[in-house]
């Protein structure tokens, strides 16, 4: 047995994380952009224009792996910047209890959510940005749509995996009138 303890920081290597995957819950951060009027009010939401692994489009969140030894505002801001750009300005709300908690399953139909990789328990936040976003990584584009145009049946058929319904509740939990 060492005597020396682990202290370099990260995740593990893509098939420590496949292994890992089939045998427990990953802690995930998801959060939806969105931008403020003076009075507090959401005027829009920014959905992420990605290409899946298999080459298909979609809309989606802000979404990632909380990292072993990381903090869960840390990760929410590592993620935020990582998809939205370095001059985004994010402002992460003082309290870090999420507006939901949303529970993907590998199986279709327990829960609204689905992620086929595993199951995934993510924390959900609406985290207003007052920036210049400019995806950065995988996405391809960000959109800002109005509350009324990212419930619409059209936007929310780009959404796989429950985020449709996620941006739904986010939208709720803000107070937005649909």
């Amino acid at each position: 047995m060492s005597d020396m303890t682990e202290t370099t920081p990260g995740w593990l290597s893509s098939d420590e994380l496949e292994m890992t995957r089939a045998r427990m819950p990953i802690l995930y951060v998801e959060a939806v952009p969105v931008r403020v009027d003076d009075s507090g009010e959401v005027t829009s939401v920014g959905l992420l224009l990605r290409i899946g692994p298999d080459g298909t489009v979609s809309r989606t969140l802000v979404s990632g792996r909380v990292l072993h030894h990381e903090r869960v505002r840390d990760a929410l801001l590592r993620h935020l910047e990582k998809d939205l750009g370095p001059v985004a300005l994010p402002r992460v709300p003082a309290s870090l209890q999420p507006f939901t908690v949303a529970e993907y399953f590998p199986t279709q139909g327990i829960t609204a959510y689905h992620d086929p990789r595993q199951h995934a328990v993510s924390l959900a936040y609406i985290v207003p940005v007052t920036g210049d976003c400019r995806p950065r990584q995988d996405a391809l584009d960000l959109v800002w749509f109005s509350p009324q145009e990212a419930v619409s049946e059209a936007v929310q058929s780009e959404m796989p995996g429950g985020h449709g319904v996620l941006l739904k509740q986010a939208l709720a939990h803000a107070g937005c009138v649909i």
